[in-house]
């Protein structure tokens, strides 16, 4: 595209400089032979060829004119960008590349200005996850300072509780961030997806008895090995089974499927709790977004969507309300 606008650019002007060299000869000639001659028709003639050739002349600078407006119109809004306006947009006229130009130029100021606005979400978000563990252990540290609470184990404990809720958040925010920009380093290896999901369930078995939740695992019997990291699996699976148990109520059951279908490794989490409203289903793998009533920070779905999609797999989530949440992902077989 840029070699043809390119090509065009060069024979117009070629092709202008030509004309008026050209013209310019012509006129001469036609001056000359005018007044240096009777002849009237032939004169009026000459007159019309030279009226031709500036009609031509015009063309050719109108031609010119409406290829470079278009760029024009390209610098100005690069202009306009390079001062911080990302709402800048380019009209698209004129050849076929210069509409492709600025087709690509209007592509690309949405998506700074999206990731713009994602940004200045994410510091507002970010904020507010931290806000509420440092204002705890703010407190609890002039309290004991001031001498309101005595320094035993009870008020200390509380402390570490909140430095852990940091660190976890911490964590979880450098996870999805190296996922989300493709630095996640990711240590592949054969693995067995139907062993991963029992020993997953296995560690939420004190949670769950206490819950008064039952949980299980199967896997299809000969399950292929899956192409991916036994760490990242696991913690995709961690975090959609503690969002399960999360949200079903006591007497509920949550269960993890293995299965081998299309030359992929397919898990299903599924849970038998409240379910989860149409309109906010699709906003479940968002970065916070969370029910009224979690106590989460709205981080284990995003950071489970993009370990998926890092591995080179899908996740979706299926729901009906007052009946159970399936979330389904698939990660590559071992070739």
């Amino acid at each position: 595209m840029r070699g043809g606008f390119v090509r065009r650019m060069a024979l117009f002007f070629v092709a202008g400089a030509i004309l008026w060299i050209f013209a310019a000869t012509f006129l001469f000639w036609t001056l000359a032979t005018a007044l240096g001659s009777p002849d009237l028709p032939g004169a009026i003639a000459r007159g019309a060829a030279l009226l031709l050739v500036l009609f031509l002349i015009a063309f050719t600078g109108r031609a010119l004119r409406r290829l470079t407006a278009p760029i024009g119109d390209v610098i100005d809004a690069v202009g306009r960008v390079a001062d911080g306006d990302l709402s800048a947009q380019v009209r698209e006229r004129g050849p076929r590349e210069a509409r492709a130009l600025a087709r690509a130029f209007n592509a690309m100021t949405s998506r700074l200005r999206a990731s713009e606005d994602q940004r200045r979400r994410l510091l507002a978000d970010v904020s507010h996850e931290l806000r509420t563990p440092l204002s705890v252990v703010q407190g609890n540290l002039e309290a004991l300072v001031d001498g309101v609470h005595p320094a035993d184990e009870e008020h200390l404990r509380a402390i570490l509780d909140e430095t852990k809720v940091l660190s976890r958040l911490v964590e979880d925010l450098r996870t999805l961030s190296l996922a989300e920009s493709g630095a996640l380093a990711l240590h592949r290896e054969p693995t067995d997806l139907g062993a991963l999901a029992k020993e997953t369930i296995a560690s939420f078995e004190p949670q769950a008895e206490q819950a008064g939740i039952a949980l299980d695992a199967a896997a299809q019997a000969g399950l292929p090995l899956a192409n991916t990291d036994p760490v990242r699996a696991r913690e995709i699976l961690a975090n959609l089974v503690a969002n399960a148990l999360r949200y079903t109520p006591r007497g509920g059951r949550v269960r993890v499927d293995a299965s081998a279908e299309d030359g992929k490794v397919a898990l299903v989490v599924s849970d038998t709790g409240a379910g989860i409203p149409p309109d906010a289903l699709g906003r479940i793998f968002d970065r916070f977004y969370k029910s009224a009533e979690s106590r989460g920070a709205g981080l284990g779905l995003a950071i489970a969507k993009q370990l998926v999609e890092a591995h080179g797999g899908t996740i979706a989530a299926t729901s009906v309300v007052g009946r159970g949440t399936q979330i389904r992902f698939t990660l590559p077989v071992e070739e």
